[in-house]
């Protein structure tokens, strides 16, 4: 009896540890973790310098922007192999929680590599020169400036020519208080245009909204015809407020192709990256069309000698008789068409019953 007791109590005391493991297992999971919970030993310390020094400037250490990142890295200096370690450690920490890594901004990539920092400079300095020549008016080269104005401003930020190509107009936000362009690409890279560009004497905000300009032209007026009589007309300031319409929610490309005419896709087309290629390489290294107007097109009876009035023969008084003799003429020459062709409408069901009639046939 008592050995029954004994295993009774061995699993009532069983059953009470399982219970308990079950309550800790669950009250562990409705425990929110922290961040680094999940890093090795190692990387805890660089992650909890990145959070401590976030909230003491009242930042919120996830998600972090990429703004953010570069001002902990300029207040905590050290060598590129040590600041490599701490973006890895804090994109990590971003990735395993779903959100877009702070560290794959051109912004981060250029302050930690001389050589593509000065590349970068001097790619802004000189897209700002040569978007300043870009004109402003005129048919269709203001259209192409400003097609073309957009896509330097955003080589200039370090992005590559294949995340140019799919970029939409949602993906692109302008920031008027620093005059600066925000890019989000479909690859969760992000990316700001530089201080160069401002410094060349151009606005960025100002490329993004003419271009929005355009796209909002041709929203509301679904006609090539009336965006090149209203630019060739203008003095560049024809498509103020279109811009309006465009949703910043949009998920159209944000580059689109242009023919010699000024004509763009009916369907909304994105340019290839080899297309931007082109078109950056071409301004860069003074090489751009001048993109003039096609010439007119003529119909050739337009093209015959313009006969002067003093030629032309008056209408004779046998004018209007000649015109209804002619008409009289045709309808009772074409009078027997129609049973003509009743006959022929006849014939051919005629054909068509003997057919169907030898395919249903005993073979």
């Amino acid at each position: 009896m008592t050995t029954h007791v004994d295993a009774g109590e061995d699993i009532i005391a069983e059953s009470s540890t399982v219970d308990n493991t079950d309550n800790i297992t669950s009250a562990a999971h409705l425990t929110p973790q922290p961040p680094d919970s999940q890093l090795p030993a190692r990387d805890r310390h660089t992650w909890r310098l990145f959070a401590d020094w976030c909230a003491a400037h009242d930042q919120l250490s996830l998600p972090a922007s990429s703004e953010l990142l570069a001002r902990f890295l300029s207040a905590h200096l050290a060598g590129t192999a040590t600041q490599r370690r701490r973006i890895s450690v804090i994109d990590t920490v971003h990735h395993r929680h779903g959100f877009p890594a702070p560290g794959r901004s051109e912004d981060i990539r250029a302050a930690l590599d001389e050589t593509r920092r000065a590349r970068r400079g001097d790619l802004a300095a000189r897209a700002g020169e040569v978007i300043s020549r870009l004109p402003e008016t005129g048919w269709p080269a203001g259209l192409f400036a400003r097609r073309d104005a957009m896509i330097l401003t955003l080589a200039a930020t370090g992005l590559t020519y294949t995340q140019i190509t799919v970029l939409r107009i949602c993906d692109v936000t302008a920031d008027p208080v620093t005059d600066a362009l925000h890019v989000d690409t479909i690859d969760r890279a992000r990316a700001a245009t530089p201080l160069g560009l401002v410094a060349a004497g151009v606005s960025p905000v100002q490329v993004h909204r003419r271009w929005m300009e355009v796209l909002g032209f041709s929203d509301r007026y679904f006609s090539t015809h009336m965006l090149a009589t209203c630019m060739d007309t203008g003095d560049g300031s024809e498509l103020a407020g279109h811009d309006g319409r465009i949703d910043p929610a949009d998920q159209r490309p944000l580059l689109t192709p242009i023919d010699r005419w000024g004509h763009t896709p009916l369907t909304a087309t994105p340019l290839t990256a080899r297309a931007v290629a082109d078109i950056t390489a071409a301004h860069l290294t003074g090489q751009a069309p001048r993109h003039i107007r096609p010439p007119v097109r003529k119909n050739p009876e337009s093209e015959s000698p313009t006969m002067q009035a003093a030629d032309v023969e008056p209408l004779g008084d046998d004018y209007y008789e000649h015109g209804i003799a002619a008409r009289k003429h045709a309808h009772d020459t074409l009078g027997s068409v129609t049973s003509a062709l009743d006959e022929i409408e006849d014939r051919a069901d005629r054909l068509l019953a003997e057919l169907l009639e030898l395919i249903d046939g005993p073979l």
